[in-house]
């Protein structure tokens, strides 16, 4: 009998959460095990890459509660009072004000989910993959039938907002905590002490032969720049550095090196980007490509990839970006280290226009260096970042 792994996530937005589940129940053998994705939206550019063979449910009460969940409670209140729903808003109120006096949003999230029955459905492994992501993880805990239960962390959590307390309160119940590297092992660990003995890594996961299958068909670079092309792909946010990269290329036009820069993805920054680069006067030399589910045409053209990001759990584009042995920079982000070798398979530096324009400048007028690294790179062995190995789920332990 085929054993039952459910995966739960917000939706299937294109960046890179979404993108290591995609590989991971890629790798993941259907003839052994059935697989469901469980998705608070019916939403994402990711939704088609979906295998067929995975289950995809909905949660789909989620639509009626998540204005609740995500706006300040006096907002969703006045709502409530507007349409003359009296006791929904002071109950609203009341739960919210309790869980602020108590330190625990799971008071709150068992308010919401009150009149919400379990999943049915027993499974083998139950995972909260969308970490840290407090509603998913109190639903997986509380709202799922599963022999284990897992839960994942994709962030850095000393660079964002992490709810220590609900932390130490709900993920004690979880079988498994799971980071996405070492350095996030080794943060969580020091936020969570009494929890150590739970928390393990499971690095996020790719298959370079599907990338590179995917590098073969789709849209790449249109125009008839002859200069070297610089590559970025991730979601356009403050986190991700392209603020960074606007004011790194401003000064390397200014200084005549004949490069021009391309960003795949899209994000709430893209106005502030837009903003920015035109005033820089960089319309020409810092292009916006949007978002794509496939930007591996894009990586097997460049001719070096940056990633600037401020933090990063384990940074899954350049990892990808590794299939095609292009020389990288990238930014000292939880992780990086583990994926790039300095001086070696590419260049980590400090999260600053200078260190950033040193490294670009290195790589621009040494093609030696650029050759370096892509020897290197193609030398390397991928073994660790694409084999998966399902005995660390324990799924076949009583």
């Amino acid at each position: 009998m085929k054993k039952k792994i459910i995966f739960m996530i917000i939706n299937m937005n294109v960046g890179g959460t979404e993108k290591a589940l995609l590989n991971m129940v890629a790798e993941i053998p259907k003839e052994n095990y059935e697989i469901t994705i469980l998705m608070l939206e019916k939403y994402g550019g990711f939704l088609d890459c979906i295998p067929p063979e995975v289950k995809v449910e909905y949660l789909d009460y989620y639509h009626y509660m998540k204005d609740k969940l995500n706006n300040p409670p006096h907002k969703s209140a006045l709502h409530l009072l507007r349409v003359r729903e009296l006791k929904q808003a002071f109950s609203i109120l009341y739960f919210h004000l309790i869980s602020k006096v108590c330190m625990d949003r799971s008071i709150f999230f068992k308010h919401i989910l009150r009149n919400h029955p379990a999943i049915e459905t027993e499974y083998d492994v139950a995972i909260a993959y969308a970490g840290p992501m407090d509603f998913i993880s109190y639903f997986v805990i509380n709202k799922v039938n599963s022999k284990k239960k897992y839960q994942w962390i994709h962030f850095d959590v000393s660079k964002i907002g992490f709810n220590k307390r609900f932390a130490i309160n709900t993920y004690k119940k979880f079988d498994k905590i799971f980071t996405v590297s070492d350095q996030g092992n080794e943060k969580l660990c020091r936020l969570l002490p009494k929890l150590k003995p739970k928390i393990d890594t499971f690095k996020n996961v790719v298959s370079p032969r599907q990338i590179i299958q995917l590098a073969n068909s789709g849209v790449s670079f249109n125009d008839d720049f002859d200069g070297l092309r610089i590559l970025t792909v991730g979601r356009l946010s403050k986190e991700k550095g392209q603020d960074l990269a606007i004011r790194v290329m401003s000064r390397l036009k200014m200084e005549g090196h004949n490069v021009r820069w391309y960003c795949v993805g899209d994000g709430n920054a893209k106005s502030e980007y837009e903003l920015l680069i035109n005033e820089y006067g960089l319309e020409k030399d810092f292009i916006l490509l949007g978002s794509s589910p496939n930007p591996y045409t894009y990586m097997k053209s460049a001719d070096i990839y940056i990633q600037p990001s401020l933090h990063e759990g384990y940074c899954i584009t350049l990892a990808e970006a590794k299939c095609f042995h292009k020389p990288i920079i990238c930014t000292d982000f939880t992780g990086a280290r583990e994926q790039i070798k300095n001086e070696i398979t590419g260049i980590v530096v400090s999260h600053d226009a200078y260190s950033l324009y040193h490294a670009i400048t290195r790589l621009v007028m040494d093609e030696t260096l650029r050759y370096k690294f892509k020897r290197n790179l193609e030398n390397e062995s991928l073994k660790e970042e694409t084999s998966i190995n399902l005995n660390t789920l324990k799924i076949n332990q009583p």
